[in-house]
């Protein structure tokens, strides 16, 4: 008789907001994944063998707040914050029936808040105290580190070597550095980014396109901005924040689409 072990089902949940696409699991009441399983959770995210995501997101309970969130790169390592993945988690909260049209939640770079209205959630970023200026680029952190450079024509750019030029050169090569390449508009500004950890360009940067809206506001202060329209090849953004006296920013606020695209059982051996 042939003796088979036992195969464990992860329940999940995939999510997009603009195109960066995450993998949700509840982990409420089961603990499924933890910090330390980086080769499952890089199998989950993997596009071909796995479910496909640019990242993993936990759900967790945690005193004081709604839920944790705990992210996950496509690599399988803990990361610093995202902007979309805060998003997606807040729609998927609210479809669990853990939070109603408001929350608020813990981060591993602090508290957060998102009103979410049907598949448009707004999320509360963190602030911004501090940005290294250029000659048209920027550097500053937005819940993750953020590389900004304003060009000319982002479609004659190939935005993977281009950003990896960047994200390992001799400064960046260590921690690492999301990079993205920022172009006028008539409606404002169209971001491409390459992320770090995805080691790749994805169609949309939470972070990154807060980032490129506050270097743009910065470029351009004869303009006064309040709120910056922001397109990916993902989608449509928008990005609102407040100037402080100090030159820092504040009442940050990343707004888009959420959106469920199926859920699912992993199976694991």
């Amino acid at each position: 008789m042939l003796a088979f072990k036992a195969m464990k089902k992860i329940p999940f949940h995939k999510y997009e907001g603009t195109g960066n696409d995450f993998v949700m699991v509840d982990q409420r009441q089961l603990q499924y994944l933890t910090r330390q399983d980086t080769a499952l959770i890089e199998r989950m995210c993997d596009r071909r063998f796995g479910i496909g995501a640019d990242g993993l997101i936990l759900l967790q309970s945690i005193e004081g707040y709604d839920f944790e969130m705990v992210y996950f790169n496509s690599d399988g390592r803990e990361s610093t914050m995202c902007g979309n993945g805060g998003r997606c988690i807040a729609a998927f909260a609210h479809s669990l029936g853990v939070v109603g049209e408001h929350c608020r939640f813990l981060a591993i770079d602090g508290p957060h808040e998102a009103n979410i209205n049907a598949d448009w959630v707004e999320l509360k970023m963190g602030d911004v105290t501090d940005v290294e200026i250029g000659d048209g680029s920027f550097i500053l952190n937005t819940g993750s580190p953020h590389y900004v450079v304003f060009v000319e024509d982002l479609s004659d750019m190939n935005i993977v070597e281009s950003g990896q030029v960047i994200r390992y050169s001799d400064r960046f090569r260590g921690e690492g550095i999301n990079v993205n390449f920022v172009e006028k508009t008539t409606e404002g500004i169209e971001v491409a980014t390459y992320e770090r950890g995805v080691e790749d360009e994805t169609l949309s940067c939470g972070t990154g396109v807060t980032a490129a809206a506050i270097s743009f506001s910065l470029l351009s202060p004869d303009l006064n901005l309040g709120e910056v329209g922001v397109s990916t090849k993902g989608g449509k953004l928008k990005v609102r924040f407040e100037k402080k006296a100090d030159g820092g920013f504040e009442n940050i606020w990343l707004c888009g689409p959420a959106r469920r695209v199926f859920e699912g059982e992993y199976p694991t051996v």
